[in-house]
């Protein structure tokens, strides 16, 4: 189907003010424009019961871990939520809207680490960081008034390849026992085949996110040509997704990362893993993030806490 109205508006808008596409400005500049774009289009912000920033030690130093509680019952699940922006944007503010969303309508609470970004810090940075956050929310789970049997990782973009690098690592450790991965337009694959994707090959609007988007994250974010092979960097290499946790992925039609979060979809169902995957059509990448702006934006956000709910089912 064609773009959605609401989505060719603004795009038009873009077109009409001649906005420049965030890869070529300086990084600064991008970082700005970024946050600032995601207030303008996530509308108002959901008042929730308490929001605390908590700092912890992180690998490279101070973590902050902004936590929303929805309400002031004990043992609530968690849901720890990675924001987009590439690797290279974005701060625990760029999430505030879907966080503060997904706690009331789920239910739970939501953590939001914050990260180092590149290139400044390049990969691993950003996974041990956010590693490192999740096993403080699960480690210190009571003094938060959460259920450390319920906690699910979730994020759009390259918070979506964070969430399921993070069940790898899980998986691997051994604990916490994740109830459920939220992949929003996930990157789940930086390697040469997905230059190939349809969806990436068509791709190439100015005005909207394209390969040429996913590219200048990529330079920015992998500081080795060899760590596309990397699990943590391209999810769908692992040797076996069996045992996972349950997954929801949600993709764009026009997303150059479409089709890749789908074939990841397909990998996890392929090796036993529970997962439903969406595609809203007419949509863009970045879509979750504005239902202040697009009304798919709201449905996305009500699919994802309903998948929430039932996860967190005790």
């Amino acid at each position: 189907m064609p773009l959605d109205p609401q989505v060719q508006a603004m795009r038009d808008r873009k077109e009409r003010d001649q906005v420049a596409p965030l890869y070529t400005m300086t990084l600064d500049a991008a970082r700005a424009a970024d946050l600032a774009s995601i207030r303008a289009e996530g509308g108002q912000p959901e008042q929730v019961h308490e929001v605390l920033d908590h700092w912890i030690d992180g690998p490279g130093g101070k973590l902050v871990v902004r936590v929303y509680r929805p309400s002031a019952e004990p043992d609530l699940p968690v849901l720890v939520y990675f924001y987009g922006g590439g690797w290279v944007l974005g701060t625990v503010d760029t999430a505030d809207g879907i966080a503060r969303n997904l706690a009331n309508a789920a239910g739970c609470i939501v953590a939001v680490p914050g990260y180092r970004l590149a290139p400044e810090h390049p990969f691993p940075a950003a996974i041990e960081d956010c590693w490192a956050a999740t096993e403080w929310v699960f480690a210190n789970a009571a003094a938060l008034g959460a259920d450390p049997g319920r906690i699910a990782v979730g994020g759009d973009s390259a918070g979506g390849n964070i969430a399921a690098a993070l069940t790898l690592m899980a998986a691997e450790a051994g604990q916490p026992a994740l109830a459920g991965q939220l992949l929003v337009y996930p990157n789940t694959d930086q390697t040469e085949r997905a230059g190939e994707d349809e969806s990436m090959r068509g791709s190439d609007d100015p005005y909207l996110f394209n390969h040429h988007s996913v590219a200048w994250y990529r330079s920015h974010y992998l500081s080795d040509p060899d760590d596309v092979y990397n699990p943590l960097v391209s999810p769908i290499l692992a040797e076996t997704l069996a045992g996972l946790p349950p997954a929801l992925v949600i993709t764009a039609e026009y997303d150059p990362l479409r089709d890749q979060g789908e074939r990841y979809a397909a990998r996890l169902a392929h090796d036993g893993v529970p997962v439903v995957v969406t595609r809203y059509e007419g949509m863009i990448h970045g879509f979750f993030a504005m239902s202040g702006s697009l009304e798919a934006g709201k449905v996305a956000l009500a699919q994802a806490a309903k998948q929430l709910r039932v996860w967190f089912e005790r």
